[in-house]
């Protein structure tokens, strides 16, 4: 119970601050946008601008911090810890993106031209890192749809794996590790995702005939 308190409660302080983080960025984004400039402004209001923009971005990044927390906790509690640890990631990457459009924003640079810079960006690194987010994503979806759970026995039909019989022993961002015969195996999740699974339920043991009873023999 006293690890279950504790696990609430830092729960519940991870959305707190979070939240009024969030609230003073929000602020700092209002007021650097509208009492901030930059080119041809008085002294004033490029230090309220720099100061938005600092503050906008301390808050911001605590902000982000605590919301991606609080939602591994909320996730991991529903689901298993793999899947709190994906969202936390996503959550994290989606966050830090749009507080540094906002922290621009306030900066005075064009926006137009960041969006353009960003969608060339990740494009590039889209088609680099193509197979790791194959993998990331597909790691998503086994984690919600739940085919198997760790320490399920289950049979994995592909193309590349052939049909094998595994217990699975960890589910990652990148790979579920599991048993086999000869090891333990690493499997990328595309992999997973993209092959057929079943649980595994092994043919049922056939009987030992009985010992033969001499009188059964005719003999009296």
């Amino acid at each position: 119970m006293e690890r279950s308190e504790l696990a609430k409660k830092a729960r519940e302080h991870d959305w707190l601050v979070g939240t009024g983080a969030a609230l003073l960025a929000m602020a700092a984004l209002v007021g650097g946008s509208e009492f901030g400039k930059f080119q041809g402004a008085a002294l004033h209001q490029e230090i309220i601008g720099w100061s938005a923009a600092v503050v906008l971005l301390v808050t911001g990044v605590i902000a982000t911090r605590r919301l991606a927390a609080g939602l591994d906790s909320l996730i991991t509690r529903r689901s298993i810890p793999a899947a709190g640890a994906a969202v936390r990631l996503l959550a994290s990457g989606f966050g830090y993106v749009i507080l540094i459009f906002f922290v621009f924003a306030v900066l005075g640079v064009s926006v137009e031209r960041l969006l353009i810079g960003a969608g060339l960006t990740g494009v590039v690194l889209g088609i680099a890192a193509q197979q790791s987010l194959g993998n990331i994503f597909a790691s998503l979806v086994l984690l919600f749809a739940r085919p198997f759970g760790v320490g399920d026995r289950i049979r994995i039909r592909s193309g590349a794996l052939g049909v094998i019989d595994v217990t699975v022993l960890g589910i990652g961002l990148t790979y579920v590790t599991v048993q086999t015969e000869d090891g333990n195996l690493k499997i990328p999740n595309s992999v997973m995702l993209a092959s057929g699974i079943g649980q595994f339920s092994p043919a049922p043991e056939k009987p030992t005939p009985a010992p033969a009873d001499p009188a059964d023999d005719g003999e009296f």
